[in-house]
């Protein structure tokens, strides 16, 4: 039997789902476009962020996840700063997406830690935390890495986080189907 917050969130896999969707879309626009401007990879980032934010926002919301949904705010605070300035500087973006980065692992390694007694295998949410924060690190460390380097670091970044994301999304899915919900009288809104 789910947990109400478990059932809650096995009954939306989909949005963590298309969240690794669109993080894969992301790594293979920029693996096969590496010629693309700056500009373009600070817009292209920026929709990335935002949209990401939105439904890590929607779903931290809906299941009072206050850590997913702060993790949501910050992707749309980047999103919308990086979209509205894009004249930024090659090293004020690497910052930026550094920063980003590590906020979001230290968030999924809480939300891992919350998820250990509802779910198996939450080290896949630990496991792409871990990857976030060392992608951050990495990108603050060598801040004068090429354009070119730094695009496809970027790319398969989100090319792993995508892929653990939607790992994660059917796991969700399957508990959701052989398991029946919670039956306490809590119902989600």
């Amino acid at each position: 039997m789910l947990t109400p917050m478990l059932d809650l969130v096995s009954r939306n896999w989909w949005m963590l789902a298309l969240r690794g969707v669109a993080a894969i879309l992301f790594a293979f626009c920029a693996y096969f476009w590496p010629g693309l401007t700056l500009f373009a990879l600070v817009i292209l980032f920026g929709v990335y962020a935002f949209a990401d934010g939105i439904m890590a926002a929607v779903v931290g919301a809906r299941a009072h996840w206050w850590t997913v949904t702060i993790f949501g705010l910050v992707g749309i605070a980047a999103g919308i700063a990086t979209i509205f300035r894009p004249d930024i500087t090659a090293v004020a973006l690497l910052s930026f997406i550094a920063v980003w980065a590590i906020l979001r692992g230290v968030l999924e390694i809480a939300a891992a830690i919350r998820l250990r007694k509802e779910i198996d295998n939450e080290w896949w949410l630990v496991l792409s935390g871990v990857l976030s924060i060392a992608f951050g690190v990495a990108m603050v460390m060598y801040p004068g890495a090429g354009a070119l380097s730094v695009i496809w670091v970027i790319a398969t970044y989100a090319l792993i986080v995508g892929v653990m994301m939607l790992a994660l999304s059917f796991r969700l899915r399957g508990m959701g189907q052989h398991h029946p919900p919670h039956t306490d009288g809590w119902h989600p809104a």
